[in-house]
C-alpha cells in the first residue's frame, strides 16, 4: 500500500482509542476540564453505565461563543501554548486531544457561557464528519457537555463494553477517586436518574474525614494516622492506615502528586518499603496520599492516560516519602492505650512534619492560634554537644561482648556487656584490677551485676544512670519528622505541669490545642519507639503529681526498662567511661558463698 496521509476524522478515531477506553474514560476527561476550568460544583448524569448518555455539567469560567468550534477541533487547548509550557504544567489536561476523539466516536454536545456574555451558545458535533454546528442556547454560567450513544459508529468498540452495572461501577470508582482529589468540590453522581453520590465540599479537617469514611469506609479513617511532612519545596499529606488493621484486599490505594491521579510504581513501592516488615502475610497497605512538589521536577507527559508521571529527582522522591510515612507505618501498636479515649472521627491523627531549624525551648509552650507545619530543611538526626555535656566515644554504641577474666550468673538474665575503662578515671585497687574491661549483665528490669576486683557487685542501674544522667546531661537531638500526638485532658494538665522538668532533661515539646508536638529528645532516646512508649509514659505519672527533676527522670528509666520500652544496653554503653569503678554505682556486694556451698555438695 501507498504511503498517505490519514484524515482527520481518521486520525481522531484511532486517538479516541487510546484516551477512550470505556464509558469512565470519557467520564475522566470531561471532570477534567471542568476541574481546569474552576469549577466548583460538578454534577455527572449516567444512563445505561454510560454507554447511552454521560451528562456533565459545571460552574467553571465558560468558553466563549467564538472558540466553541475551535475547542472541539484536535489538538486545540488554552492550557499550553508553547514547547516551555510543557515543563511546568499546572492544569490535568494539556494535549487538547478529548473533546475531538470523544466526538469522533459518539453524537457530542457542548453548551457553554462565560459569566461576561450575555447568552450561552451550544456546539453538536456528530461521529466521523465532526461537522460542528452551533446555536444559541439557554444555560447559566459554566459549562455542559452530552455525550450521547458511545461508540454508535464503532460497532466493534461497542461490543466490547461489559455491563452497565459494570461500566457504571468503573465510573463510581472514578468519581471516588475525583471526588478525593479535590475536596473543596461539590459532587454528585446519578445513574439512570437515581442519585449514587452527593457530596458536599469539605473545608476543614473534619469534613475532609468525613468525606473519607463516605467514600472509603469507617473503618478505614478509624484505624488511619494523618500524615503531613514537608521537606524544601515537597510536601506530602494524607492518611495511611495502621498496619495491624491492613487487610488483603485493602479499602484504597489512592495517591495524587500536584492534585493528579496516579497509579505510579515509584510512589507505590515508597509506600509499601515504609511499612517495612510490620505487615501481616499477605496484607496490603491502605492509604489516600497527596504529594505536592515544583511542576518543574516532574514530567506528566510520559504515559497516554497520565496514570505515571516521572520525577526528575526520583531517588529524592521516594527516600522523601519512605522516611515521611515509616515512622508511623511501622509502629504496629502506636496509641494502643489512647485509643478508646480518642473520637473515632479523628483516628489517632498524628501529623508528621519536617524538622524546624529552631533550638530547643525551655519549656513545652502553647501554640497561639492553629499551628502550622514546619517546612525547613530537616535537621541531622545527631546534634552536637552543648559545652560539658558527656559525649559518647568513638564506635559508640558499644558491641555486646561476653565477660572476660570472671565468669557471671545471674536469674533472668538479659544480656552480657563489657565497656572499656577509662584510664583517666580508674584509681588502683589492688593488682587484680588490671584487667582492660569491666564486664556487665543485665539482671531484668533496673538491676545489673558487674564484676570488679574479683567480686560481684548488685548494681542499681537507674539510680545509678539517674545520677550521671544529671551530672553529664545528654545533648537534645531534633527529630528528622517531629511526632504529633493526641492528648487528653488529664495528659494535657500533667504535660504543662512538668513542662519545666522536661526540658531539663531534653525534651522539645509544643502544645497545640490538644496535640502535642515532639521536636526534640535526648540523644539516648532518639532511636526508641517513641510513639509507642511516650504516651504509655505519662499516663502512667500519679495525678498531681509534683516531681522534681531527678524523680521524673527515674520514673523514666524505672518504667521504661520495666516494661522493656528501651534497653539497658542504651545507657551503660554512653555512660560506660563513668561507671567503670563503683565509685559512681548504687550498688552492695553480693555474697556467692551459699551458691558455691551448695556447688560443692553436688561434688
Amino acid at each position: 500500500m501507498a504511503i498517505q496521509i490519514l484524515s482527520p476524522q481518521l486520525a481522531n478515531q484511532i486517538a479516541a482509542g487510546e484516551v477512550v477506553e470505556r464509558p469512565a474514560s470519557v467520564v475522566k476527561e470531561l471532570v477534567e476540564n471542568s476541574l481546569d476550568a474552576g469549577a466548583t460544583t460538578i454534577t455527572i448524569d449516567i444512563e445505561k453505565g454510560g454507554s447511552k448518555l454521560i451528562r456533565i455539567r459545571d460552574d467553571g469560567c465558560g468558553i466563549a461563543k467564538a472558540e466553541l468550534e475551535l475547542a472541539l477541533c484536535r489538538h486545540a487547548t488554552s492550557k499550553i501554548h508553547q514547547l516551555s509550557d510543557l515543563e511546568q504544567i499546572l492544569s490535568l489536561g494539556f494535549r487538547g486531544e478529548a473533546l475531538a476523539s470523544i466526538s469522533s466516536v459518539s453524537r457530542l454536545t457542548l453548551t457553554s457561557r462565560p459569566a461576561d456574555q450575555d447568552s450561552a451558545w451550544q456546539a453538536i458535533a456528530e461521529g466521523r464528519d465532526m461537522q460542528v454546528q452551533l446555536r444559541p442556547a439557554a444555560h447559566p454560567p459554566g459549562s455542559s457537555i452530552e455525550v450521547l450513544d458511545l461508540f454508535f459508529n464503532t460497532p466493534a468498540r461497542r461490543r466490547f463494553l461489559r455491563s452497565d452495572k459494570t461500566e457504571f461501577a468503573h465510573i463510581d470508582e472514578l468519581v471516588k477517586r475525583l471526588a478525593l482529589s479535590r475536596y473543596d468540590v461539590n459532587w454528585t453522581l446519578t445513574h439512570n436518574g437515581q442519585t449514587v453520590r452527593q457530596l458536599k465540599a469539605a473545608t476543614d479537617r473534619a469534613a475532609q474525614e468525613k468525606r473519607l469514611a463516605q467514600l472509603c469506609g469507617r473503618s478505614f479513617i478509624e484505624s488511619a494516622l494523618y500524615v503531613e511532612s514537608q521537606y524544601d519545596d515537597m510536601r506530602l499529606w494524607g492518611w495511611v492506615q495502621l498496619p495491624h488493621a491492613c487487610q488483603a484486599q485493602p479499602a484504597c490505594q489512592f495517591s495524587y502528586v500536584n492534585g493528579r491521579m496516579m497509579r505510579d510504581k515509584l510512589l507505590n513501592h515508597a509506600i509499601r518499603q515504609s511499612y517495612g516488615d510490620v505487615l501481616l502475610p499477605g496484607a496490603q497497605p491502605a492509604f489516600v496520599l497527596y504529594l505536592e512538589l515544583d511542576p518543574q521536577q516532574l514530567d506528566v507527559n510520559v504515559h497516554p492516560a497520565k496514570h505515571e508521571v516521572r520525577f526528575h529527582q526520583a531517588r529524592l522522591v521516594h527516600d522523601f516519602v519512605v522516611s515521611a510515612l515509616a515512622q508511623v507505618c511501622q509502629q504496629p501498636a502506636l496509641f494502643d492505650a489512647a485509643v478508646a479515649a480518642i473520637s473515632p472521627t479523628t483516628a489517632l491523627s498524628e501529623t508528621v512534619s519536617a524538622a524546624p531549624a529552631v533550638a530547643p525551648s525551655p519549656a513545652i509552650r502553647e501554640a497561639a492560634g492553629n499551628y502550622s507545619a514546619f517546612s525547613h530543611r530537616p535537621q541531622r538526626a545527631w546534634t552536637a554537644a552543648p559545652a560539658g555535656a558527656a559525649r559518647p566515644g568513638a564506635g559508640w554504641p558499644l558491641p555486646v561482648t561476653a565477660p572476660t577474666g570472671h565468669e557471671v550468673h545471674a536469674e533472668h538474665a538479659v544480656s552480657t556487656l563489657s565497656y572499656p575503662q577509662s584510664q583517666s578515671q580508674l584509681q588502683p585497687h589492688s593488682p587484680s584490677t588490671g584487667a582492660a574491661e569491666t564486664p556487665w549483665l543485665a539482671a531484668g528490669g533496673r538491676y545489673a551485676v558487674a564484676a570488679f576486683d574479683d567480686r560481684l557487685w548488685l548494681v542499681d542501674a537507674c539510680d545509678s544512670l539517674c545520677d550521671l544522667w544529671l551530672r553529664q546531661p545528654p545533648p537534645a537531638s531534633s527529630l528528622l519528622l517531629p511526632l504529633r500526638l493526641t492528648l487528653q485532658a488529664t495528659e494535657k494538665a500533667g504535660l504543662l505541669t512538668q513542662a519545666q522538668n522536661l526540658a531539663e532533661l531534653g525534651f522539645d515539646l509544643v502544645l497545640n490545642n490538644n496535640v502535642l508536638i515532639v521536636r526534640a529528645v535526648p540523644l539516648l532516646l532518639r532511636q526508641t519507639a517513641l510513639s509507642q512508649w511516650l504516651p504509655l509514659w505519662w499516663q502512667q505519672w500519679p495525678e498531681h503529681a509534683e516531681f522534681t527533676p531527678r524523680q521524673l527522670l527515674l520514673h523514666l528509666l524505672q518504667s521504661g526498662l520495666a516494661q522493656s520500652w528501651f534497653s539497658l544496653s542504651i545507657f551503660l554503653n554512653y555512660f560506660a567511661p563513668h561507671l567503670s569503678e563503683p565509685s559512681t554505682w548504687h550498688a552492695v556486694p553480693l555474697d556467692i558463698s551459699v551458691s558455691q556451698m551448695l556447688l560443692e555438695a553436688k561434688q
